[in-house]
């Protein structure tokens, strides 16, 4: 088989409740607008301009939608309902920070894959409104971020990772400002280096963000000529830092015709982060979005032409109207032709044997709504199942429809924390939502952390990660009584961790993920396969040969096989970071892909772009059905969240304030 073929079902962490909507704040009347429709979550707008003297009154913007399953580029008017899809490159599923310019629109995408591992897909393009040209403006091998065009359109300036493999980082990346003229992209000057997210003060002044070495992020500001030649060799500049410590301020919106900057920050002693203006003359700040709306966080501000409008994107909240729910189920656009992607509103989905149902957990808290959920595979009617108990990973048992294998106790804990495998029988012929249930636990108490079951292809046994040795390995347990009845047997053992195992579907192998190749290391994860009765242990190779830096490298987890038994799904880190991750909620892994791959590693694919954590992915029985616009109106029957806009700031900024 060339592809791969089937539906797979994943989750994404906070996306489904971001609701986002781009919004537009008069500076003169402090009364705000709202930009976009309500519709999906809208982002990283611009107003689009023609130049100095376009009408401030006149909002347009472009800005990106995910309406269509995947990041798309789009433009509002004032007076039209509906925005306007605006060129795309040709195969791309991600699309970023849009500028439209003297009728060109500038846009990063991530639709071609470099020539290596661990380096990211991330680079600059323009297009003319008619679609008709598109260009690369990144030089093939280097990986660009964040565009800002200056006033007159002559120059640009991007937030580059350059030609280098990505390093690992995720809070700060390891970007410079880089300017080049937009007739000539291939004479590059690093004009500072360590910043992102740049913007243009007229054409020779640009700020940037960056986290300054008091660990406070902050505005710096360099102030050049372009070399008419090609003279570089005074670049790159030592930058000025603009605003205080004390405060952390990014992502900029520089003001024109003025020393004043629109920027995000997040203060000590605040919960949310919120758009100011920072007079650098006075050096003195006023908050802008604070006394409108102090309880949503607001992102990634913009200016207009003549400085009387400041846009950002923000959860839309009710009073605004728009869409107000969260579907369980959300289409997502697939790069193969025979996979349906699903996002799931929750972790660790699991399918019943005949495809009809979704198990999956949407929390991991029970107090707020854990236990196990079960949704009918067009995301319709909800029930819960032990929803007073904090459960994670579920199995559905192949060859019985109404029982389901989970772990019950908290998850991310040592080896030693009482985490039981339990067997749940149910019946959801009844009306109630929350479903009484059979639990019978298979482990013992005293052995530890027991978590990550998966269930044989003929229901007998089950595989799961265990930390009664004081490590955590594999074990196989009997699916109906467990241990204490039908004995156990250990299938690894060492030092090491091997977590997240998955049975084949033709009963011959257990994919799992370990760090057993580096065991000091509890980041570095890679696929390996092993026979049920213990043999044939091997590393599935996916970033390079065995020994290589590369491979050794790897983050691979929630390994599964596809339904025929000849796909590998996986999330990985081998694509780096797609968008910058302070412009963004708290992702904890924002390099977090979905891949596939054969057993042998070859062919390997990828299957998401963007800027948040994918994870815990499933291959679904069968394709769902009747999911139809997961933004039409729900019909009876249908049990959902509501959209609460809730999510929290980066963890590495709200812990050092």
């Amino acid at each position: 088989m060339d592809e791969p073929t089937g539906t797979v079902l994943f989750t994404t962490v906070g996306r489904p409740y971001y609701g986002f909507d781009v919004f537009s704040l008069d500076l003169a009347s402090r009364r705000e607008r709202r930009l976009t429709d309500g519709l999906s979550i809208n982002f990283n707008a611009q107003f689009a301009s023609a130049g100095d003297d376009e009408d401030d009154d006149d909002q347009k913007v472009v800005f990106v939608s995910e309406r269509t399953g995947c990041p798309r580029v789009y433009l509002a008017r004032s007076g039209f309902s509906q925005p306007e899809p605006l060129p795309s490159a040709p195969g791309s599923l991600f699309h970023d920070r849009p500028i439209l310019r003297n009728g060109l629109l500038y846009f990063i995408s991530a639709h071609e894959a470099p020539d290596k591992s661990f380096a990211g897909w991330s680079a600059l393009y323009s297009a003319d409104l008619e679609g008709r040209e598109i260009a690369r403006l990144t030089p093939y091998g280097s990986v660009d971020y964040s565009p800002a065009v200056s006033q007159t359109g002559k120059f640009v300036a991007v937030a580059s990772y350059g030609s280098r493999p990505w390093g690992g980082e995720f809070h700060a990346l390891n970007t410079d400002i880089v300017v080049f003229r937009e007739s000539d992209p291939t004479e590059r000057v690093v004009v500072a280096e360590g910043g992102g997210w740049p913007t243009w003060s007229g054409d020779s002044v640009v700020y940037f963000h960056r986290k300054a070495d008091d660990g406070w992020w902050s505005i710096f500001r360099v102030e050049f000529e372009f070399p008419q030649d090609t003279d570089f060799s005074r670049f790159p500049l030592a930058p000025t830092r603009v605003t205080p410590p004390g405060v952390h301020c990014f992502t900029p919106a520089a003001m024109p015709g003025s020393n004043k900057i629109a920027v995000a920050t997040r203060r000590r002693g605040k919960s949310y982060r919120h758009i100011e203006i920072f007079d650098a003359g006075s050096e003195s700040f006023v908050p802008i979005t604070e006394p409108l709306n102090p309880n949503f966080h607001h992102y990634n501000p913009f200016v207009s032409p003549g400085s009387r409008y400041v846009g950002y994107h923000r959860f839309r909240g009710e009073s605004t109207g728009g869409e107000s729910r969260v579907p369980n189920i959300e289409p997502v656009a697939s790069p193969i032709k025979g996979i349906q992607m699903l996002r799931l509103n929750g972790s660790f989905p699991s399918s019943s044997p005949d495809g009809q149902f979704v198990a999956f957990n949407h929390d991991f808290e029970a107090a707020v709504n854990g236990g196990v959920k079960i949704v009918r595979s067009d995301g319709s009617s909800r029930w819960t199942l032990i929803k007073d108990r904090t459960a994670f990973y579920n199995s559905w048992s192949p060859t019985e429809k109404n029982v389901i294998y989970t772990s019950i106790g908290p998850i991310f804990h040592s080896p030693k924390t009482t985490v039981q495998i339990a067997r749940i029988k149910f019946d959801l012929s009844g009306p109630e939502r929350d479903v009484a249930c059979d639990v019978k636990v298979l482990t013992r108490e005293d052995t530890g952390n027991n978590a990550f079951p998966a269930c044989s292809p003929d229901g007998k046994w089950l595989v799961f990660r265990s930390g009664r040795t004081g490590h955590k390995n594999l074990f196989i347990v009997d699916a109906a009584n467990g241990e204490f009845d039908g004995g156990i047997r250990q299938l690894t053992d060492g030092p090491w961790i091997d977590t997240m195992p998955s049975w084949s579907p033709n009963n011959d192998l257990i994919a799992f993920s370990s760090n057993r190749h580096n065991p000091g290391d509890a980041s570095t994860f890679s696929i390996y396969l092993i026979r049920p009765d213990g043999s044939g242990l091997r590393r599935v190779l996916l970033a390079g040969p065995e020994g290589s830096p590369e491979v050794d490298r790897e983050r691979i987890n929630h390994v599964c096989f596809s339904r025929d038994g000849e796909w590998l799904l996986f999330t990985a880190n081998l694509g780096g970071v797609t968008a910058e991750p302070v412009s963004w909620p708290n992702q904890f892994q924002p390099y977090g892909e979905l891949y596939v791959a054969r057993l042998d590693g070859s062919g390997l694919k990828r299957l998401t772009w963007n800027g948040f954590e994918n994870g815990t992915p499933a291959w679904h029985s069968t394709h769902a059905v009747g999911l139809g616009d997961p933004w039409s109106a729900t019909g009876e029957g249908w049990d959902e969240d509501k959209l609460r806009g809730q999510f929290e700031e980066p963890l590495w900024i709200s812990c050092n304030i």
